[in-house]
């Protein structure tokens, strides 16, 4: 038994590079595809329709594919390259198929609600460790790319503070560790902070990391709440980087950062570094999804 891919309409809304590819996939498989507020190519996408506004893409759709970077606190999805911030609510969600499902990373309450109220299923997968492993070495080369850009020292001999050990921060510790870099991790998890110095980096408790930030080059945030505020920030020599590489609302009071004389960078998004490898990897997980939801094995 298979998803009978040509009864289903899958609306791609928001996002990237990255969603191109994801619904370059999507027709590949057979589905009916319709696109907004991504970038859209000279040449089109084969099989994907392009539409004027959210509404027309997600309606009587099967499947709405958000994008995985979160949600921002005025409700919008991350969407770069539409002419408009898009909001998705109960209009939206009304217009689409019985027994509709949203796939994204993270939903926000608001979003929640709607869906809710318009019995569409909402199926997350941020913390699907497996995809973000997958998709971890786009964001840590995509974040490598922005720290070039926006610093002149090398990484190599840099003292590179990373915030938080999950998915992405383990992985960011471990290249950078391989770079030369002296990395200073930072974690409320015992267990990840041993982790941490395995890989050959130095660990401390969170709560010890104002302690410790006068000797940073450079700091990278990869927690989703603000942990890093005006102790961390002040502390630091001015002119450092300060990246949040968080979902929002991100973990890095950035505004203060750029107050203090930081360069500052919220680096949303990294995937675009290498959209098809990415959005390959991304759809790979959405289809799954899919397969579970119409009960394929």
């Amino acid at each position: 038994m298979t998803v009978p891919w040509s009864k289903r309409v899958i609306a791609v809304v928001g996002g990237d590079y990255r969603e191109q590819e994801i619904a370059r996939r999507a027709a590949a498989a057979g589905a009916v595809v319709r696109a907004y507020g991504l970038p859209w190519p000279e040449r089109g996408i084969a099989g994907v329709t392009p539409c004027r506004d959210p509404g027309e893409a997600m309606r009587a759709a099967h499947y709405g594919l958000l994008p995985i970077p979160g949600i921002a606190e005025d409700g919008s999805l991350y969407a770069p390259h539409a002419p408009r911030p898009i909001i998705i609510g109960r209009e939206l969600l009304g217009g689409m198929a019985a027994g509709a499902h949203l796939i994204l990373g993270t939903a926000d309450h608001s979003l929640r609600e709607a869906a809710q109220a318009t019995g569409v299923g909402i199926v997350e997968y941020e913390q699907d460790r497996e995809l973000m492993l997958r998709r971890g070495p786009t964001i840590v080369e995509g974040a490598l790319q922005r720290i070039i850009e926006l610093t002149e020292i090398t990484i190599h001999g840099s003292t590179i503070g990373v915030v938080g050990q999950g998915t992405i921060g383990s992985l960011l510790t471990r290249t950078l560790v391989l770079l030369g870099a002296e990395v200073l991790v930072a974690a409320r998890n015992p267990v990840q902070r041993a982790e941490a110095e395995v890989t050959g980096a130095t660990a401390v408790p969170l709560d010890q990391l104002p302690q410790h930030a006068h000797r940073l080059d450079m700091l990278l945030s990869t927690v989703p709440v603000q942990v890093v505020g005006e102790d961390v920030l002040a502390a630091m020599p001015a002119g450092s980087l300060v990246m949040d590489l968080a979902a929002p609302p991100g973990g890095v009071d950035l505004q203060r950062a750029a107050e203090l004389g930081h360069v500052t960078s919220w680096a949303r998004g990294l995937g675009t570094r290498a959209p098809v490898t990415a959005g390959a990897s991304q759809w790979d997980g959405i289809r799954e999804r899919i397969e579970q939801i119409e009960g394929v094995t």
